[in-house]
């Protein structure tokens, strides 16, 4: 079975209902061929291990990103570890092949309801117009971006919608790659970057 790997930031975890929620299912759920990387644990001074981390994503076909929304984007450690782990030219460029063929799978919740995230909302924007980020992350590095799994109004919701939310999230991690909506999707389309685009060593 394809290995799958979960990369949790939460720079807050005591104070969190969904992400630690959804880490202790994870982690008790007798599930082998998943290993758990919580950034903020490993990394308190902020110090990455890129080695470590390029070592884990290889290992992996199933990568997954498990953080809470923090100003329409990823806690600033998760940004951090793109920034330094998907480098050029391991991850993207000439030669940066090392993701191609796998999969990016966004879990996230927000703090605002999902009505909040409406053109009428305080937010303003339907959730997807934060995505193009994320999903444009992935094409470059070859990774096929997967439907996120959102809990939206996070803090608010009841203990039962938690749960059921928590349910799905390992249901899928047990049977991935048997998802449905997986037959129909196409690759990760090709993002050439052309050398001209990056400095030269």
């Amino acid at each position: 079975m394809p290995q799958i790997l979960i990369l949790a930031a939460h720079p807050q975890l005591h104070l969190s209902r969904t992400t630690r929620a959804l880490i202790d299912a994870a982690r008790g759920a007798g599930l082998g061929r998943v290993e758990l990387r919580d950034l903020y644990a490993l990394y308190p001074d902020f110090l990455i291990d890129v080695q470590a981390e390029q070592a884990a994503l290889e290992a992996a076909q199933l990568v997954v990103w498990l953080h809470p929304i923090q100003w329409y984007s990823m806690p600033p450690l998760m940004k951090l570890w793109l920034d330094e782990v998907l480098s050029y030219p391991w991850a993207y460029g000439a030669g940066g092949s090392h993701l191609r063929g796998k999969d990016l799978w966004l879990v996230a919740s927000t703090g605002g309801s999902e009505a909040s995230y409406h053109p009428g909302g305080y937010n303003r924007y339907f959730f997807d117009a934060f995505l193009p980020p994320y999903e444009q992350t992935a094409t470059l590095c070859g990774l096929r971006f997967l439907p996120p799994l959102l809990l939206h109004g996070a803090h608010a919701v009841s203990h039962e919608e938690l749960q059921a939310h928590v349910e799905v999230f390992i249901e899928r991690l047990r049977s991935y790659p048997d998802w449905p909506e997986l037959a129909d999707m196409q690759s990760c389309p090709e993002c050439i970057v052309p050398p001209s685009e990056r400095p030269q060593a």
